[in-house]
């Protein structure tokens, strides 16, 4: 599977955001989608995840498949959790046929045990931040688009969760959009102004 965004620009309020963006993620690919506050990270994945029509261009998906959109596993900037739910509940709710012990065995190669079966109303803004990744990996998709997923991490646990990404992701295509440097291999970089 690759997705195309071919000469896509999109203007909000009268303010150019994206400007003939094209570019081709495709399966196996990891992406960093770099570039300040207010380049246009957020606006991007949004058109390619169709939550945010473009003002011109479009998003392609190309070769053999089978739904009419992204089938993405998706973290936002904001976690979007059930904050009365467990760290592990909401990991399990994404995947019916997952377990919450299932899902409290994933949360533990990253976060203490004893973390996973509390609200994560009570977590600290990574651990929380944890389980948006963790769910969003367990997601059945096709790719992996995450928005500032390592903020707040420390390098030593940016590392790991990165390395946990890419092992949990297999041959998904990963777009990382991050504004703050983080401690990564070098990556492909589709870089915004």
């Amino acid at each position: 599977m690759t997705i195309e965004v071919e000469n896509v620009s999109y203007t909000s309020e009268g303010k150019e955001i994206l400007k003939d963006i094209s570019w081709e993620v495709s399966s196996d690919d990891i992406w960093l989608l770099s570039g300040p506050e207010g380049s246009g990270k957020t606006a991007l994945i949004s058109i390619i995840i169709g939550t945010l029509q473009p003002t011109s261009g479009r998003v392609r998906l190309l070769g053999d498949y089978k739904y009419d959109r992204v089938n993405a596993g998706v973290v936002f900037q904001e976690d979007r959790l059930f904050d009365k739910m467990s760290a592990a509940e909401n990991v399990a709710i994404v995947r019916p046929e997952t377990s919450v012990a299932v899902a409290a065995e994933e949360l533990e190669k990253l976060m203490p045990a004893d973390l996973v079966s509390i609200p994560v109303s009570e977590l600290s803004p990574v651990h929380r931040r944890i389980t948006a990744i963790v769910r969003a990996v367990s997601v059945p998709s096709d790719i992996l688009i995450m928005d500032e997923p390592f903020r707040g991490m420390d390098d030593e646990m940016t590392k790991k969760v990165f390395s946990y990404i890419k092992e949990v992701a297999g041959h998904k295509g990963i777009i990382i959009a991050q504004r703050d440097q983080v401690p990564l291999p070098p990556l492909r970089n589709l870089k915004l102004t």
